[in-house]
C-alpha cells in the first residue's frame, strides 16, 4: 500500500478478552479517533464496535479504508472478526480485518520506550503496528474455511491426547514390566507394544513372575486370539516374554496390581481417542469436498498425502492466491530460519522461527514425513541433510526437507498443476 492510501486508511486495534474486547481507532498521524473503548465480547458489544467505527467514518471524510487488527488469541477472536468483515455498513470503505500473531505485536511493543500502562493500551500498539506497515499477512478470509478448520483442528488436539497418554503409560509399563517398555522394535515381542496382545499381557498377566510361571501353551493361545492370527510365529513371541519377564525388576504384588489398573485405564483412553480420531476423519472427509475442489486435488495427488493432510493444509491456508510467493507462505507456516551473524562470524545452528501457524506447521511437517517415504526425489534429500550434521538430524533434515516440500506445493498449487516427478523438479 502507497503511502498517499495510508494517509486516508483508519486504523483499528482491538485487544481481545473473553468478556470484553478494548478499541482503539487512528489515523496516520497517530491521532486518537477512539480511544481504548472497551465494548463486550458478544453480539450487542459487536454491533456498538461498528456503530462506533460508523461514526467517525462519516464525520471524517478523507477515510477511504479501514484496516482492523486483533491478535489471534484462542477463539475469542473469531466471532467479532467475523462480524467486521462482513459487515455491510463497513464494506464500502474496502475493510479489512487482520488476526495478527501475538509474538509480533508483542515484539513491535517493546520498541516503545514511553508506553502508558493500563488495560487497553495493547489495543492502540496494534492500530498503530497496522499503520506503520507491518502487517504481513492476508486479511481473515470469513467463515468459509472455519468448519472445516475446527475439524482438522480438533483432530490435531486428539492425536497430541493419544501421543501424550502412549508417553504416560509407557512409563506405568516400565514400573511393572521394565524390559517389555524399553526393548528396541527390532527385538520387541510385539510390532505394536500398545497393540491388543500387548495390551491383553500387560492386563492379565499381573506380575512377571505369573508370565514366567504361565505355560508356553496359555501365552500361545492368548496371542493367538488377540492378534487374530497376525503375529507369525507366536510360540517364539511366547519365549521373548517370558525372557523379558525374567529379566525385569520385580514389583511387590501391592504395588503391581493399581499399577496394572492404571496401565488398563490408559489403555481404555487411547482406544477411546483412536476411535474419535477416526470418526472425525470421517468428518474431514466429507467436509473438505465442497471446498476448493482443484487445490484440493493437486494436494491428494502428492504420493503420501491424503484427505487428512490435504484438509489440514487447505483449511489453514484458504487458497494460494492469498501468497504471492513460496517463502510468505513458509514465514506464515513458521518453517524459516533467522539468520544469525556479525562480521565474518556465522552461526552453523540456528533455529526454525516457529512464529507462524503451529496447524499448518503440524500438517506440513507431518505431510513431508509420509512424502519423504513415497518420493525418492525427497527421500534422497532428506539422508543428504541428515548427513550434513550430527547434532539434531532428524529434526534439522526434516525441517529442511518441509521448506523443499514447501517449494513445490507451492509451484503446484499457483499453477494448478497435478503432481509429477518431473515437475516436482
Amino acid at each position: 500500500m502507497k503511502k498517499t492510501d495510508y494517509l486516508s486508511t483508519l486504523f483499528v486495534g482491538i485487544d481481545i478478552g473473553s468478556r470484553t474486547n478494548v478499541v482503539s481507532a487512528i489515523d496516520f498521524n497517530q491521532e486518537y479517533l477512539i480511544r481504548m473503548k472497551p465494548v463486550p465480547n458478544a453480539k450487542e458489544g459487536a454491533e456498538t464496535l461498528e456503530s462506533l467505527l460508523v461514526d467517525v467514518l462519516s464525520a471524517h471524510h478523507e477515510f477511504n479504508h479501514v484496516i482492523i487488527g486483533l491478535e489471534s488469541t484462542g477463539f475469542y477472536g473469531v466471532h467479532i472478526a467475523n462480524y467486521l468483515s462482513a459487515s455491510d455498513k463497513l464494506s464500502p470503505f474496502g475493510t479489512e480485518v487482520y488476526c495478527l500473531n501475538p509474538k509480533e505485536v508483542a515484539k513491535y511493543k517493546e520498541s516503545f520506550n514511553s508506553l502508558d500502562k493500563n488495560d487497553g493500551i495493547d489495543s492502540f500498539v496494534i492500530a498503530d503496528f497496522a499503520r506503520v506497515g507491518r502487517i504481513s499477512i492476508k486479511p481473515w478470509r470469513g467463515a468459509q474455511y472455519l468448519a472445516l478448520q475446527r475439524l482438522t483442528r480438533h483432530r490435531l488436539h486428539i492425536a497430541e491426547c493419544i501421543a501424550r497418554e502412549k508417553t504416560y503409560v509407557l512409563n506405568n509399563i516400565f514400573l511393572k514390566f521394565s524390559e517389555f517398555s524399553m526393548m528396541q522394535k527390532e527385538d520387541h515381542p510385539f510390532s505394536n507394544k500398545y497393540g491388543v496382545a500387548a495390551e491383553a499381557v500387560l492386563e492379565q498377566y499381573v506380575t512377571n513372575d505369573d508370565i514366567i510361571e504361565a505355560s508356553i501353551a496359555d501365552l500361545v493361545e492368548l496371542i493367538e486370539s488377540k492378534s487374530r492370527g497376525r503375529i507369525t510365529d507366536p510360540e517364539e513371541t511366547a519365549k521373548l516374554l517370558q525372557a523379558a519377564a525374567k529379566g525385569s525388576y520385580r514389583l511387590d504384588k501391592v504395588v503391581a496390581e493399581p499399577i496394572t489398573l492404571s496401565i488398563s485405564s490408559s489403555f481404555n483412553c487411547i482406544r477411546a481417542f483412536e476411535k474419535e480420531l477416526k470418526a472425525i476423519e470421517k468428518a474431514i472427509e466429507q467436509t473438505v469436498q465442497g471446498l476448493n475442489p482443484t487445490e484440493y486435488q493437486v494436494l491428494k495427488s502428492i504420493p503420501g498425502i491424503g484427505h487428512v493432510y490435504a484438509a489440514g493444509i487447505l483449511a489453514e491456508i484458504g487458497t494460494i492466491k492469498a501468497f504471492p510467493n513460496n517463502d510468505a507462505l513458509a514465514k506464515y507456516c513458521g518453517i524459516v530460519w533467522k539468520e544469525n551473524q556479525s562480521g565474518n562470524f556465522r552461526a552453523e545452528d540456528t533455529k526454525m522461527s516457529k512464529a507462524g501457524n503451529r496447524y499448518l506447521r503440524y500438517y506440513v511437517i507431518e505431510a513431508t514425513g509420509s512424502v519423504i517415504n513415497h518420493c525418492p526425489e525427497f527421500k534422497a534429500f532428506y539422508n543428504k541433510k541428515f548427513a550434513e550434521t550430527t547434532k539434531h538430524q532428524h529434526k534439522r533434515a526434516l525441517a529442511l526437507t518441509s521448506r523443499k516440500f514447501l517449494r513445490m506445493l507451492f509451484g503446484l498449487l499457483d499453477k494448478s498443476q497435478l503432481y509429477s516427478p518431473e515437475k516436482s523438479r
